[in-house]
């Protein structure tokens, strides 16, 4: 499986140019921001190896990515732990190819023979992680193969090869294995699954992240570390004045649930086990939609004197009455902006000390008419609460329009330009 490319001319589509599948292909988000994009501002910002970037909201590693291969250092904090892992692993290129294809190999063989040795009783998830995945997220057999494969490799564990290990088979379960599809929501297929060789497909990835290690080894020594973490509390986890730049695209305040999109891998891979595992990775996530609102969550009262985000949120309020619209979710939608826009005014409090005098910032962050087709500016509300925090706007750039399924209008995702004086 490989993910889906754009030329480098035409409309921007939000996708990885062929030139760029290297190691940003070993599992990536559908909607992730695209490796040029980084880069662009990586010259824009005239970055280099004496420089220290940070993506405080890393995702699946772009920014860190991008930056390993250009030799500059990197640093990303990412709060859902599956993401976490395989951010980690794209970062890690030191690695001997070789040995990682031979370590695959064995536990290739041992699945084999277990499989064999099984026969037909089919294993599965217990009642608790099945409770926690999209129902038909995977058919029975190619679910019995994923659990024996998983087995297996926790049984022979190797530290150096674990985590690239787990990574590949996150993205071959995902859109190998299972029968989830994405448009860009997360969804079943109609046409399921019934069997599918995951030995094989699992081998194949594994030679293919090879290749990659090979083909990037020049850059192994430079330093990229992800944390486990919420951006909206990170100064414990880094020296203040160490960051030079930010390059990121935190959530855009709608209604996509981002631990949806990652919770077959997370329950296989044993980081949800309980429905009490899922809360707690939601609450360490920026309040984006009504799925990880919660009864004491009070990040609003940081954009309680900004009066044009409480005056949207009260906009968004009056529709929902004034439709008579009453349902649990759609009384939060009011929360979920107060509550967004705070939980970025946090963050970007938080960021201070952590930045260098004249260190520069770019949010990538979308316009969203998701609650009731209000519109919500996203860089201007941003950009408005940076500068009343002390930062500088520099800009706000265009990077590309997308139809909103709902208006059928054009929206913007923008670029968002900060300076830190200090």
């Amino acid at each position: 499986m490989s993910y889906a490319i754009q030329s480098k001319t035409g409309i921007e589509q939000n996708k990885l140019y062929r030139d760029d599948t290297g190691i940003h292909d070993w599992y990536r988000f559908v909607l992730s921001y695209p490796p040029h994009l980084v880069r662009n501002y990586i010259n824009k910002f005239q970055l280099n190896a004496r420089h220290t970037i940070l993506d405080p909201f890393c995702g699946t590693g772009t920014t860190l990515v991008e930056s390993k291969k250009l030799a500059i250092p990197s640093i990303g904090i990412e709060a859902n732990p599956v993401v976490q892992m395989a951010a980690k692993a794209k970062v890690n290129w030191n690695i001997e190819g070789d040995a990682l294809i031979e370590h695959s190999l064995f536990i290739a063989k041992e699945v084999e023979n277990e499989l064999k040795d099984q026969g037909g009783n089919l294993k599965s998830l217990n009642v608790e992680k099945e409770k926690l995945i999209i129902n038909n997220s995977i058919s029975p057999l190619p679910l019995h193969k994923s659990l024996v494969f998983l087995e297996v490799l926790n049984d022979m564990i190797d530290e150096r090869f674990y985590d690239i290990e787990r990574t590949a088979f996150a993205k071959q379960l995902v859109y190998s294995y299972s029968n989830l599809n994405f448009g860009p929501e997360v969804g079943v297929s109609r046409k399921k699954k019934n069997d599918v060789d995951v030995v094989g497909l699992w081998v194949k990835e594994i030679q293919k992240i090879a290749t990659d290690l090979s083909e990037y080894a020049s850059g192994k020594d430079i330093f990229s570390k992800v944390y486990l973490g919420d951006s909206r509390n990170i100064g414990r986890l880094l020296d203040n004045e160490s960051i030079d730049s930010i390059i990121t695209s935190p959530p855009y305040p709608n209604e996509k649930d981002y631990t949806r999109t990652t919770r077959l891998e997370s329950v296989l891979l044993d980081f949800m086990n309980v429905k009490t595992d899922l809360r707690q990775n939601k609450e360490g996530l920026l309040r984006s939609n009504t799925r990880n609102i919660y009864k004491g969550d009070d990040d609003d009262k940081w954009i309680e004197k900004h009066q044009h985000i409480v005056e949207l949120a009260d906009s968004i309020e009056a529709r929902r009455i004034e439709l008579g619209k009453t349902s649990g979710f759609e009384r939060l939608y009011h929360k979920v902006v107060k509550n967004y826009f705070g939980g970025m005014a946090r963050h970007l409090e938080d960021l201070k000390p952590l930045l260098r005098p004249g260190a520069q910032l770019a949010y990538v962050v979308g316009e969203q008419a998701s609650y009731f087709q209000i519109p919500i500016q996203t860089g201007k509300l941003l950009s408005d609460i940076a500068v009343e925090m002390g930062y500088d706007l520099v800009n706000i750039d265009l990077f590309r329009t997308r139809l909103s399924t709902v208006t059928k209008a054009q929206l913007r995702e923008e670029v968002v330009l900060l300076r830190w004086k200090g």
